[in-house]
């Protein structure tokens, strides 16, 4: 069905400049890590001066399990860095550790993009537990029910939403990284522009994630409101 191979063909694109995007990601990682920084902190500790200069102390910093696997966690309050991180002292490990903080700093400061993130959470779950299952179908009774198919680009939609919501919170918390970094005498010239590459490359993931989905809504859209002419 030509509908179904558009979007198979727009996915596989997708995929593969994805797969470009991470393979980079981990090759500056791996070359910035092995890059000590003047300051000598580990992640664990540029995390806990970071958390501290910005007046948070009710945020923990614990290591993880898994290569690349940072996060913050808004709910429990807890930056978890990966052990690549937690414990060596480099520039990438500084920019991720400090980047996660930048997540903590804005819950703390009730950044609006983190807040409207967050409330979309619950929903998004929901939506992603069943919109492939709506959309497959949508399309295969896209002639007799074209509702069932716009009920999947809802449900789409909002994974969509919550992609693009992503991207302002990405970029401005590794701003707030950055400027930490630097104000903080943490990383200097060289040592501060390889932690931006670092930063850059780690945004690009989520730009080619909310680039793709975006694509593939409007395809979807296409394919609905063609349905309906023919009706």
């Amino acid at each position: 069905m030509i509908p179904d191979m558009s979007i198979m063909i727009i996915s596989l694109v997708f995929v593969g400049i994805s797969a470009l995007v991470s393979y980079v990601l981990k090759s500056k990682f791996k070359k910035y890590s092995e890059v000590a920084t003047s300051s000598g902190l580990t992640g664990h500790e540029i995390a806990e001066k970071m958390l501290r200069d910005n007046g948070i102390y009710d945020v923990k910093v614990v290591q993880g399990e898994g290569f690349l696997s940072d996060h913050y966690n808004p709910a429990t309050k807890v930056v978890n860095l990966s052990p690549d991180v937690y414990g060596t002292a480099s520039v990438a490990a500084a920019a991720v550790a400090a980047h996660e903080c930048g997540h903590a700093v804005q819950h703390a400061t009730a950044y609006p993009w983190l807040t409207m993130r967050s409330k979309l959470v619950p929903v998004v779950q929901v939506s992603s537990y069943l919109v492939q299952i709506v959309l497959v179908v949508g399309i295969l009774m896209v002639q007799a029910f074209p509702q069932l198919l716009l009920a999947g680009i809802v449900l789409f939609g909002v994974t969509t939403l919550f992609s693009v919501i992503t991207l302002p919170v990405e970029f401005d918390a590794s701003n707030r990284a950055l400027k930490w970094l630097d104000s903080a005498g943490i990383t200097y010239k060289q040592e501060h522009d390889m932690a931006k590459d670092a930063l850059k490359w780690a945004a690009m993931t989520y730009v080619v994630a909310a680039v793709s989905s975006v694509v593939i809504l409007i395809r979807y859209i296409m394919i609905y409101l063609g349905a309906s002419r023919r009706d």
